[in-house]
């Protein structure tokens, strides 16, 4: 008898202030675990230096945006620094469906969208910065952003932390690997609950058959 068991899949939030490392830990664990797909948003901002269309983002401009809200094609959605990032339905609802766990890089205000619509498959990791000088350093050197945006970003990081009880688990990123590792066992272990498993009755009646 086969030990596989179908199971549902489920969606993986990471959420932190800007600069604590959630994008990095993110491509980690993309390039660890080969079961887990990244959701692509779409967004209204212009592409940052490096960024691929279609793979870091979809790349919309605001009508468009507008018009997959007004049409219901979005599973949430939030304005962000004056520009909007939401996450396409069809895909995700695809995805979960055959059995792929989906990584979201998003914010608070999206997660709470995603509780909403899709609570039972939905597993939430804030990741925090070890101090507040250690966020602004890593802003700083992460070179993507004038002078005036790092400072934004800093005066916007305490009501997006006031929002970490929110979440299910909590990651403190003292060290990249450390985090990264801590996520691993967090992903592992909601892959096997009972509830995500929707083979497991089969699996058991047939187990008992053959006793």
């Amino acid at each position: 008898m086969s030990d596989r068991i179908a199971r549902r899949g489920l969606m993986l939030v990471l959420s932190s202030p800007s600069g604590a490392g959630k994008t990095t830990l993110s491509r980690m664990l993309l390039e660890a675990d080969r079961e887990l797909e990244m959701s692509v948003s779409v967004t209204s901002r212009p592409p940052r230096p490096g960024e691929i269309d279609g793979k870091d983002y979809r790349f919309v401009d605001e009508t468009e945006f507008r018009r997959m809200q007004d049409d219901g094609e979005l599973l949430e959605w939030a304005k962000v620094f004056g520009n909007y990032y939401g996450t396409p339905k069809e895909p995700v609802e695809s995805a979960l469906g055959s059995g792929c766990d989906i990584l979201f890089d998003i914010d608070w205000q999206g997660t709470q969208q995603l509780q909403q619509k899709a609570k039972s498959d939905l597993v939430r990791v804030f990741i925090l910065p070890p101090s507040a000088e250690a966020l602004e350093e890593r802003l700083k050197t992460r070179a993507q952003d004038p002078p005036d945006v790092v400072a934004g970003r800093m005066d916007a990081a305490s009501g997006e932390i006031s929002h970490w009880a929110e979440y299910d688990y909590v990651v403190i990123n003292q060290d990249k690997t450390s985090a990264l590792a801590q996520i691993k066992v967090i992903l592992a272990a909601e892959r096997l609950k009972r509830e995500r498993r929707v083979g497991l009755t089969e699996f058991v009646r047939k187990l008992q058959a053959n006793l």
